[in-house]
């Protein structure tokens, strides 16, 4: 099977121990996370081969973090080294009516002084068959952005599939570009697009009609007008998949989503996830199994669809970024056993 390439940022999680707030702590969880390397392990737990492309800074924690992701079975021969500091994110985990949150310390961290000429797309991509981003990537900084342009241009002049995860963050666009201003230029190089309502409508304009997430109760079928709109707007694009995430408090919500392949609107079963553990890194594992689903079983939307799904329903349990799940846990779900009895 050919190589997937992620690329993005990765940085250090430190997290308030169980629901304490900031200011009731002396201590922080230390780990590492972020979009598109929480993407590869996924993969890399899947068996598929992964290479993750980032800018680490060449010190005892950047050389932390890289040894971090090898040991998830992570390729990290492409990662560039460079710049000072690896970004921070603080996160406070909420409770039934408190919502998450997250505090951003990645100014002028590694990759977000990347440059253009920086990475050479052209050996990364030897034998790779599949590319993927996210919107955080472009948020970090210009040359992030032109960056991720770069490797997109690349990857289709290669034939490679393109994959983006619209993923808006309002609180990283900040050196003077709106989403809106960078984003539709690296989408229209894509061929698979994931995102959820508010990606939708924050970076690409496009929303559908009707919907309320607040009350936790979210239909599939309000996001077809919304695919359509965006395949005919970027006309490379050959799926669309939308995250459902019905949000009944912090510790409640429900998830499905759903998939538009320009003929056919498919959707997966919906989970109730009743006790959720760590909720970051929900939406990274369910594009980690889409591409999974879509490379194992090409031909049949809904198994990817529903794989994607019930993995990223598995994540949920598991504390930290990364989705440490196996293939044969993911498919035991999709079976109908969510009884979570003892395996001896």
């Amino acid at each position: 099977m050919k190589k997937v390439i992620t690329f993005g940022e990765i940085m250090l999680r430190l997290a308030t121990p169980g629901f304490l707030r900031f200011d009731q702590v002396d201590s922080f969880s230390a780990t590492f996370g972020g979009g598109e390397a929480n993407v590869a392990v996924s993969l890399a737990n899947y068996h598929i081969p992964v290479d993750f492309v980032t800018r680490l800074p060449k010190n005892d924690i950047g050389l932390a973090c890289m040894k971090d992701l090898r040991k998830h079975g992570v390729g990290v021969e492409r990662i560039s080294w460079g710049g000072e500091r690896l970004g921070i994110y603080f996160l406070e985990t909420g409770a039934v009516s408190r919502g998450s949150k997250v505090v951003y310390d990645r100014s002028h961290s590694s990759i977000a002084e990347i440059a253009p000429g920086m990475i050479d797309w052209d050996n990364i991509f030897e034998g790779a068959g599949w590319f993927h981003w996210t919107g955080i990537t472009p948020a970090i900084s210009q040359g992030a952005a032109e960056v991720c342009f770069e490797a997109i241009k690349k990857a289709n002049e290669k034939g490679i599939t393109v994959s983006c995860d619209l993923n808006y963050r309002k609180n990283l666009w900040k050196y003077g570009k709106k989403a809106g201003e960078i984003m539709p230029d690296l989408v229209a190089g894509c061929d698979v697009i994931l995102g959820n309502e508010e990606d939708a409508e924050m970076v690409l304009g496009i929303s559908p009609d009707g919907l309320d997430i607040t009350a936790g109760h979210v239909e599939g079928a309000a996001y077809e007008s919304v695919s359509k709109q965006i395949m005919a707007r970027f006309p490379r694009c050959k799926k669309v998949i939308t995250t459902l995430r019905g949000s009944i408090n912090a510790n409640h919500n429900s998830w499905s989503g759903v998939l538009w392949n320009g003929k056919t609107l498919y959707e997966a079963p919906k989970y109730q996830i009743t006790h959720i553990v760590d909720r970051v890194g929900g939406g990274d594992s369910f594009m980690g199994g889409l591409i999974y689903g879509m490379l194992t079983w090409p031909d049949d939307d809904q198994k990817a669809l529903n794989f994607a799904v019930a993995a990223s329903c598995l994540k949920h349990t598991i504390y930290g970024d990364y989705n440490r799940v196996t293939v044969e846990e993911v498919l035991k779900l999709m079976e109908g056993d969510a009884s979570g009895r003892v395996a001896r």
